[in-house]
């Protein structure tokens, strides 16, 4: 038995019934009044044992709230086979680490694909006549107008499965054949890293490392969309999150929660965007500030003055490589005079495929290979280039995937997942001058080079010597 102020409101009435079926019990929803329930907790609680039991019951009615049932109603819906279709295919993706799931009705068929490693995988064609109710049910979990077909929709969702809290980002588009959904799987056990797992060599790493313990200027990622820029973010804020400091982020959307990091989701349809975000940020005495991406000028000039007056600003550009963002940055309207002061790291990265370490073999590539293998070990800094040659030695092998379909790493994929390949470029006083006497961007690349960055390619090589990704790939990904 319940009391409630307001039985009819439908969103306790469903956590309750949620609660009620999750532990088979009977539920019986009653009015009552405020004088009612402060007379049954002042008469059965004492104080300290009620404030705690109303904290705990807040949370658990606001989880069950947020957490939502993927086959609920199954005894009694008539659209069973549908909601399991749904929760099966939800299960499905985050089981075999989906990135995203899309649902695409076709003039004959309804397909489902997958996205993992970055490429996507039909897994399933359906009848098109369950398009419809499908989508439906997407849209219901997502909580999106179901009478809404002609515009594009956005929603989430919250489920547990495996044990781990997945959220389902939804998005809605109209095609002539129905409405498509693409869906992002949001793993929270897997989205967020630490920088140690990163990728990075210590060549990389050191001089991230020393940006990061700043305490103010700017680190900004650069690379193209989905090359993991989001997830180099997220995994600084997570080291330096912490009870000493202030960590405000404006992202579009949030993907992961992160404990500590006050996140806030911009809604430019509403005039609350990256710029005026960031205007309002600076009111809410922060020490760090992540910016999902630098798009406009305002929001470029915002940044920069935030970094040069105390803050520790990280950010996206969309660049080729490290030394573009310079440019970019003075294409946005930023005075060239002010990035040499405001400018501390600067990192592009790609993600290529990790091949699986019991499914590779080794070959040797063919002589053109082996030189481009071979010029571009002789362009590494000294100390990196000296470490390099004591562990690898002409003719280069490399590794290429093998799969085995009795793996217990990758399934037969012969990879297992995606890594990063990066390029990270430090200010330094040499390219402040640079900077601020005039420059093409040819300079500014053998000044980086010269004073020790170490490019997406070289990266990339180390790594298919080392046996982790295919040298095929970086290749194809760090051509210019």
């Amino acid at each position: 038995v319940v009391g409630m102020l307001n039985p009819e409101d439908v969103q306790a009435q469903n956590a309750l019934t949620f609660i009620a079926k999750q532990n088979q019990l009977g539920l019986g929803v009653y009015l009552t009044t405020p004088s009612v329930l402060h007379a049954v907790w002042r008469r059965y609680m004492p104080y300290k044992d009620e404030i705690q039991a109303a904290i705990k019951e807040f949370g658990a009615v606001k989880e069950e709230q947020e957490i939502t049932a993927l086959e609920e109603g199954l005894q009694s819906s008539q659209d069973a086979p549908v909601i399991k279709i749904v929760a099966s295919t939800l299960r499905q993706a985050v089981d075999i680490g989906a990135s995203d799931i899309h649902i695409e009705p076709q003039r004959r068929r309804l397909r489902i694909r997958f996205r993992v490693d970055g490429k996507l995988h039909e897994v399933a064609t359906l009848p098109v006549g369950l398009s419809h109710t499908i989508v439906s049910r997407v849209k219901v979990l997502a909580r999106l107008r179901l009478d809404e077909t002609r515009v594009p929709q956005d929603g989430r969702f919250r489920t547990i499965m495996f044990g781990r809290d997945i959220d389902f980002r939804v998005s809605t588009f109209p095609t002539p054949s129905g409405e498509k959904v693409a869906i992002r799987v949001l793993d929270s056990t897997t989205g967020v890293k630490s920088m140690d797992e990163l990728g990075l060599r210590p060549y990389g790493f050191a001089p991230l490392q020393e940006g990061v313990e700043a305490p103010y200027g700017m680190i900004l990622m650069t690379g193209p969309t989905g090359s993991g820029k989001t997830t180099t973010l997220y995994a600084i804020m997570n080291k330096l999150s912490s009870d000493e400091v202030n960590i405000i982020s404006l992202e579009d959307p949030v993907e992961y929660f992160i404990e500590g990091v006050n996140q806030s989701q911009v809604m430019p349809e509403i005039g609350y965007s990256f710029a005026s975000g960031l205007r309002q940020i600076l009111r809410q005495d922060p020490d760090i500030i992540m910016v999902g991406e630098i798009r406009d000028k305002e929001t470029a000039g915002l940044a920069v003055n935030a970094a040069l007056t105390g803050h520790l600003i990280l950010s996206t550009l969309h660049t080729n490589n490290a030394v573009g963002v310079i440019p970019r940055l003075i294409d946005l309207g930023v005075p060239s005079f002010l990035l040499p002061s405001a400018l501390n790291i600067m990192v592009a990265q790609r993600l290529v495929a990790h091949l699986c370490p019991k499914c590779r073999t080794k070959e040797k590539p063919p002589q053109q290979i082996q030189n481009t293998i071979k010029q571009e070990l002789q362009k590494l800094p000294d100390a990196v280039r000296s470490d390099v040659a004591k562990r690898f030695n002409p003719p280069y092998e490399v590794y290429k995937p093998q799969p085995k379909n009795d793996c217990d790493v990758c399934k037969g994929k012969g990879t297992i997942g995606r890594t990063a390949i990066f390029e990270v470029l430090r200010m330094t006083k040499e390219l402040g001058n640079l900077i601020t006497t005039g420059f093409t961007e040819s300079a500014l690349w053998e000044e980086a080079t010269r004073q020790g960055m170490v490019t997406l390619r070289q990266d990339g090589i180390i790594k298919a010597l080392e046996g982790d990704v295919l040298l095929e790939e970086i290749l194809r990904e760090t051509e210019e």
